[in-house]
């Protein structure tokens, strides 16, 4: 019963915040309003408030439905490699995914680099998550194969060089670029517009195809690479999908958003805790539990201190920290 309970409470939560987070602002407007608005839109209707259509289609629903996106995909790809390596404290942004991209969009923010000019910001972000992943990928492997600690390992080394380049290109900002980069590097979706969207939606709908089918062997892979194999399983090829989808996830959610820390670590663990670890459960839970939220955050980020905005990773932080110690203050128990 738990099965189809959980995911349908959290569809229902999701729902509900979406609207309100859309209804709050500056200027109010009423979940009534939103609803029709929305609907309008979506059902080709008549807009009778331009007004009200204006603020909730162009300027709300596009960030609220965007931090939905963006907390489903750190999710999945939180659980992706918490299998792969076999560590509930496992992090998306662990593999200098987060660095590579921040690098990119400070060198686009900066314009250091001539060809930045024409990727923009977004684009740069993407290009070097996706670079930072290849040289991780490249560090790690072995003799055709990669394992999870090699992987870390590699990635800390990729993670600590990006933010030492960021922190440089910092340096070297004009005091007009500083806010701008200081900002985005700790995530916002104040940009947000629906072109924004279409990245985060494909690389969610490419995990959401594959990974449903794949959570047998998810559950495999937790057991060991002997008792996958034994089950049917290919250790390192189901290593290299999960892999490049967790990569694909973060770099599309870190270019649209910033950096957005522990939502990876948060949300993944937390449905461990509601339906248990088999991931035919676990990963419809995660997808909602991370838009859930990530809404929730963004709708605090904008309320907390009006008029001013928090950056997300500030409450993300300052949620995942005590998280981290907690689970890691269980991992310890359970091991010894």
């Amino acid at each position: 019963m738990s099965r189809v309970i959980i995911p349908v409470g959290l569809a229902a939560a999701l729902l509900v915040a979406m609207v309100v987070a859309i209804g709050v602002g500056t200027v109010a407007v009423s979940p009534e309003t939103v609803v029709r608005v929305v609907a309008d839109h979506l059902l080709g209707g008549r807009h009778a408030d331009p007004l009200a259509d204006q603020i909730v289609w162009q300027f709300r629903a596009p960030r609220v439905v965007l931090a939905a996106l963006v907390g489903a995909a750190l999710g999945l790809a939180g659980a992706c490699l918490q299998t792969l390596v076999r560590n509930p404290l496992a992090d998306p942004y662990l593999f200098g995914v987060t660095s590579g991209a921040s690098l990119g969009a400070v060198l686009a923010m900066t314009g250091i680099v001539w060809a930045t000019g024409t990727l923009g910001v977004t684009g740069c972000a993407f290009a070097g998550a996706v670079v930072s992943l290849l040289i991780v990928f490249a560090l790690a492997q072995r003799g055709g194969q990669v394992r999870g600690s090699d992987l870390v390992l590699a990635a800390i080394a990729v993670s600590y060089l990006g933010t030492a380049l960021t922190s440089y290109l910092q340096l070297r900002a004009r005091p007009a670029e500083l806010r701008g980069v200081m900002f985005w590097l700790l995530g916002s979706l104040s940009s947000a517009n629906w072109n924004n969207l279409i990245a985060p939606a494909v690389a969610l709908a490419a995990a959401m195809l594959i990974l449903p089918a794949r959570a047998q062997a998810m559950n495999a892979l937790t057991l060991g690479d002997d008792t996958a194999a034994g089950l049917g399983v290919h250790p390192n090829r189901l290593r290299l999908l999960l892999l490049g989808l967790s990569a694909l996830l973060t770099a599309t959610a870190v270019a649209v958003a910033g950096g957005i820390g522990f939502v990876g670590l948060i949300i993944p663990n937390a449905a461990r805790l509601l339906v248990g670890p088999d991931h035919r459960r676990g990963l419809p839970t995660v997808l909602l539990g991370g838009a859930l939220f990530l809404v929730l955050v963004d709708l605090a980020s904008r309320t907390i201190d009006r008029p001013n905005e928090i950056p997300l990773g500030i409450i993300t932080s300052a949620l995942g920290a005590p998280a981290f110690l907690f689970l890691l203050r269980r991992r310890r128990e359970a091991m010894s």
